[in-house]
């Protein structure tokens, strides 16, 4: 019995038979996917394959960072950024460029290890930020048996210098800047001498790591921070391009180029040390 206001087509559940054409009627041929059409706009002509998707990237990526999508290369060199304000314990407002110490030690870790990767560049462009983060980073750094190339390009602000000087070797661009002054604290401060000690030890550790990993003498470290006249302006001392590989805080004045090209001779040579050294 048929129901009413339901009229199946035929070949569909229900299943009705389809007439068989009668006479001088052709039968319907057979559909068939042809690989060869060209009618798919999604479809690229040359390979026959499906470009689906192709489009959509290049305009996310016109959007996203104003040009067309970064060419992908398969490379030895991982390159790690270090920009904007370091973030500690406590998280920035919405509107800062921050750098997140919990997004950046897992990735040197798998940095340190991922068999593919043979070297680490590191660019800064840092303004500074949360003193034990920064450090933290410096110190992931520095324990790395890989080789690390730093370049500061703009800035390598107050925490960022521990953490420029903790690869195996450094750049700085000629017209970027390094500023060194004391220890600050934000917010609430209790004028007793704990807390005075309490600056005094923070203090010493971002002064004993910088001198462990660079030329800078202790001495020249702590005049640098506490010069008086710069003092006056709140600002500390600011070394720009060749003042800070005068003074032994970086080794060299450079850019991309001569990193690469450092970090790629460093990794030669870890290659050749791995090879002289007799299996046990």
């Amino acid at each position: 019995m048929k129901k009413q206001g339901f009229d199946p087509e035929p070949g569909v559940f229900p299943y009705t038979p389809v007439p068989p054409p009668g006479p001088g009627v052709e039968p319907e041929p057979e559909r068939r996917e042809d690989p060869d059409r060209n009618d798919d706009p999604d479809r690229d002509p040359r390979h026959g394959r499906r470009v689906s998707g192709k489009s959509k990237s290049s305009l996310e990526a016109m959007k996203e960072v104003g040009s067309t999508p970064v060419p992908e290369i398969k490379s030895n060199i991982h390159c790690l950024t270090i920009i904007g304000q370091i973030e500690g314990h406590l998280v920035l407002p919405p509107q800062n460029k921050t750098t997140k110490y919990e997004h950046m030690i897992p990735q040197l870790v798998a940095l340190e290890q991922a068999p593919e990767i043979e070297g680490i560049l590191i660019v800064l462009n840092t303004v500074g930020g949360d003193v034990e983060a920064g450090l933290a980073i410096a110190e992931m750094i520095a324990g790395m048996s890989k080789p690390t190339v730093s370049v500061v390009l703009g800035g390598g602000h107050s925490i960022g210098v521990p953490i420029a000087v903790g690869t195996q070797y450094s750049y700085i661009a000629n017209t970027a800047s390094m500023t060194i002054h004391p220890i600050r604290l934000n917010g609430l401060v209790i004028g007793v001498p704990q807390t005075y000690e309490y600056l005094d030890k923070m203090q010493d550790r971002v002064v004993r790591f910088t001198i462990e990993h660079s030329k800078i003498s202790e001495e020249k470290f702590r005049e640098l921070m506490f010069r008086t006249g710069e003092l006056a302006r709140d600002i500390g001392t600011v070394l720009i391009g060749r003042e800070a590989v005068d003074v032994g805080l970086i080794d060299e004045v450079g850019g991309i180029g001569d990193a690469v090209k450092k970090l790629n001779s460093l990794i030669e040579e870890r290659r050749q040390n791995r090879k002289e050294v007799p299996l046990q």
